[in-house]
């Protein structure tokens, strides 16, 4: 798919990878909607470095936990662009939830923000997308979902989730639309870990470095504009991460 021209919608968008996502999605030529949920200020100031590329971007708040809120946010971002032609779902939960101690809010919460939504975003965007002979669905996953590990379990569960869901969303949408995923590994680690904790990360990963969210978009880019032959995959960018020791 050739990006120029296009219209695309990136949740999580105001801050860290959602930011560089579209940034790079308006450097390459595409109307960008920014979704926030908390962090207006920010999104907005990436909406400002958007349109310095000279495109269009708007700015839109929606809690993802709310399927009202999402598909009144699809409506508005289709608006805007008058079409829509890419949907990143990037947005995420993440925080520590140790076993015996998680909570009925803090499941409910991860699996609403992480699995649901990106769901409900992919159906609502598809309908958009049918009528302008397709799109493509990206879906930003984690290593986890394949790997996970002990203090997340509500986050792992929900990104395997969302890499299952790719895969059946891809055969669901073919041939007009497709889905992939990017599962990033040790890219921007919690601000809460230590130094212990990142020393750690760097022996179990085979390049003994952390990546960078530019790693991540790249991939993502690859999987928009680099080939319409891959479907319902889901593209690891962790080092080596999942087959470290």
């Amino acid at each position: 798919m050739e990006i120029a021209g296009k219209g695309a919608l990136v949740t999580g968008a105001a801050k860290r990878i959602g930011r560089a996502i579209a940034l790079a999605l308006a450097e390459r030529g595409a109307d960008v909607v920014v979704h926030y949920h908390q962090s207006e200020a920010a999104a907005h100031e990436t909406a400002r470095a958007i349109e310095a590329f000279g495109v269009r971007a708007l700015a839109l708040p929606a809690d993802l936990a709310n399927v009202r809120e999402i598909e009144h946010l699809i409506e508005r971002a289709a608006d805007f662009l008058g079409r829509l032609d890419i949907l990143v779902n990037n947005a995420s939960v993440f925080f520590r939830t140790p076993f015996g101690s998680t909570t009925e809010e803090e499941w409910d919460l991860h699996l609403d923000v992480n699995l649901k939504a990106p769901f409900f975003c992919a159906q609502y965007a598809a309908q958009i997308m049918q009528k302008h002979g397709g799109g493509k669905i990206i879906n930003i996953a984690d290593w986890a979902g394949f790997r996970p590990y002990v203090g997340y379990i509500p986050y792992c569960v929900s990104k395997a989730g969302l890499i299952a869901l790719t895969q059946v969303l891809a055969r669901t949408l073919a041939p007009t639309i497709l889905v992939t995923a990017v599962a990033p590994g040790p890219v921007l680690l919690p601000e809460e870990y230590g130094e212990e904790e990142v020393q750690a990360i760097l022996a179990g990963t085979p390049l003994k470095r952390l990546g960078a969210p530019e790693d991540v978009v790249r991939a993502v880019l690859f999987l928009i504009e680099g080939s319409d032959f891959i479907t319902g995959h889901t593209l690891v960018v962790d080092g080596g991460r999942l087959i470290g020791p």
